[in-house]
């Protein structure tokens, strides 16, 4: 079957390659089917684009064709077929890069194409055999040692010496690209207000571990030890973040705050006030990168009352642990992720605790979750079955977004039948259950609002037995001093009161940092466009000014969970340096602003 599936797959590369030759823009054409996607990582586009259907496909050719200058497609590896589609993997180069693709095949022609760019041709990492010696072997008056030169950068970028590229926000997402961009040879400095690398996960409350599984959260260039636990704790992840800052050499700037931000029209640089162990520096960056995490500031309700309130009250991001409640009294308001972790760790430190649920929760009980929606890509035997890190990631990104839902429909109707005892015990419990607008379940939840789920790792459990109590359907009208008032008129008493009620979009902390025109011309952050609850239209088939060129000129985005960090850094920290080595770099239908915040 292999070997038919690869003259099948090397056959097709020829003859797209042979027609992108031709310059003709529809030559192409005929060997997509009616219903045919092309998501391009920055290796076609400059952008990440995904091309719905044979007029979009032409029209994205008929403009860039002539620079791409595409050739040299080679099958990669054997194809393979199954369920009369076949994958096949390629390799491909342009005028500027290398890249890599996965095309699917039905009935001999396309059904979905990725392309995306690999590396830069003359500005290749240098690693393996391009690795640099590290020592000059020899006698040398004067000579610097490693150290030596190390210490003269941390002393001099930033000050005497400026930036490529400042990145504010030292999380995951800072970090991550910041090692990219070292290995591309960009000179970058991380602004992080923390005075340590990885302390915005220590400083969570302490039951806090990662929900995704170990081999979906690896960090670039570097896997976690293979005896890792499968859910990393939040202090395992901040110290490993600490070593890697370290040991990849990033100029991470800890116990420093981002102040104002503008940019310098005739200088075509940005001036980046931040204040750094108190002494206040002007960093001026040619390009400037916000990764301060998947969401904006946190969400507050203004509740009637609020500053009547006799107890404590915060937001779920500044919880530190139910240690202190034992005996308490405490209402939860929230039903998602950070409010079920929550409710789990004050009831097991002897809380009497009450989660508030005003909207409907998808739930994925994490080890459905881990065999049918992960498992095949990110697991011990999917390494073993010779899907690494890289091959799952483009694996994932080959799914057009148009389409995504219709692979993940059926995982969740399983997921039903698998789990209907737990989800029917909830239901009892007055709990209000979703599976998504269209049963697609939590990663289309995640992509198109970045809420409204939560993967459980025991606390529905106790939501369904009774443990954690449950109020639905309702919201807190009245904070009083001592208790609260529901919109259905009942009253809790309360001691503490954590509002687990979400973020806004990424783009408030632009408005701040460096004008509300600013943030309204970048727009709403992350989503897709599609029309469901929180993801106004129109469609737009990628996230929303994610990792890719925004509508303000060298400002940049990034952000997700450690799986998008780590994959999508790649191909911004490529857009970074080809625009560091003033490379042309004409980006295809940028992307324009929908929606404000």
């Amino acid at each position: 079957m292999s070997d038919s599936a690869s003259v099948l797959a090397r056959d097709w590369l020829q003859r797209f390659e042979a027609a992108l030759a031709t310059g003709d823009a529809r030559a192409a054409l005929p060997l997509f089917n009616a219903e045919c996607y092309w998501r391009d990582l920055v290796s076609f586009t400059w952008n990440l684009r995904t091309e719905e259907g044979h007029d979009a496909i032409a029209a994205m050719l008929a403009a860039r064709l002539a620079d791409v200058r595409p050739s040299h497609f080679q099958l990669e590896g054997e194809a393979s077929t199954a369920e009369g589609v076949t994958e096949a993997w390629f390799t491909f180069e342009t005028a500027q890069a290398r890249g890599r693709g996965l095309v699917r095949l039905k009935d001999g022609g396309a059904w979905t194409l990725l392309t995306s760019m690999t590396e830069l041709k003359g500005f290749e990492e240098k690693k393996g055999p391009r690795r640099i010696m590290g020592a000059e072997h020899g006698v040398h008056k004067g000579r610097e040692t490693w150290a030596e030169k190390r210490q003269h950068e941390q002393a001099t970028l930033g000050y005497t010496e400026q930036p490529e590229v400042v990145i504010i926000g030292g999380g995951q997402g800072g970090i991550g690209l910041g090692a990219r961009l070292r290995r591309l040879g960009v000179p970058t400095i991380i602004i992080e207000k923390n005075p340590r690398a990885g302390d915005s996960w220590r400083n969570r409350y302490k039951s806090l571990c990662l929900h995704d599984p170990v081999w979906y959260d690896h960090l670039p260039y570097m896997p976690f030890p293979d005896d890792w636990p499968v859910f990393c704790p939040k202090d395992k992840i901040g110290d490993w973040l600490e070593m890697y800052t370290k040991v990849m050499e990033l100029n991470y700037w800890s116990s420093t705050v981002a102040e104002k931000a503008h940019w310098d029209e005739q200088a075509q640089r940005w001036d980046v006030r931040v204040m750094r162990d108190g002494q206040a520096v002007t960093l001026r960056p040619r390009q400037l990168v916000f990764a301060l995490g998947v969401s904006g500031y946190a969400q507050v309700p203004k509740i009637t009352g609020a500053e009547t309130f006799e107890g404590q009250q915060h937001h779920s991001s500044k919880h530190p642990g139910g240690d202190a409640w034992r005996g308490k009294k405490v209402v939860v308001l929230g039903a998602n992720n950070s409010a079920h972790d929550i409710c789990a760790d004050l009831w097991e430190n002897g809380a009497d605790v009450t989660m508030v649920q005003r909207s409907s929760t998808h739930i994925a009980p994490s080890a459905s979750l881990m065999e049918l929606a992960l498992g095949g890509l990110y697991s011990e035997q999917a390494l073993a079955n010779g899907v690494s890190t890289d091959k799952a990631d483009l694996i994932f990104a080959s799914v057009p977004y148009k389409i995504m839902h219709t692979f993940h429909i059926p995982v969740y109707e399983e997921m039903k039948k698998r789990d209907a005892d737990l989800y029917a015990r909830l239901e009892k419990a007055g709990f209000m259950l979703d599976f998504g607008e269209d049963g697609s379940g939590l990663f289309m939840k995640y992509l198109r609002r970045g809420s409204g789920y939560y993967i459980d790792v025991g606390a529905s459990e106790l939501v369904a037995n009774g443990s954690i109590k449950l109020k639905s359907r309702v919201g807190i009208e009245r904070i009083n001093p001592r208790s609260v008032t529901l919109t259905d008129g009942s009253e809790l008493p309360a001691d503490l009161l954590v509002y687990a009620t979400g973020y806004g979009s990424m783009n408030n902390w632009l408005a701040d940092l460096v004008s509300p025109e600013v943030a309204d011309r970048v727009g709403k952050c992350w989503g897709l466009g599609s029309n469901t609850t929180k993801d106004p239209g129109p469609w737009e088939g990628e996230l929303r000014n994610m990792w890719k060129p925004t509508p303000v000129q060298n400002l940049w985005i990034h952000g997700g969970n450690l799986h998008q960090s780590r994959h999508y850094s790649q191909f911004l920290a490529l857009q970074l340096k080809a625009r560091m080595e003033g490379l042309p770099t004409p980006v295809y239908k940028p992307a324009p602003s929908h929606h404000l915040r």
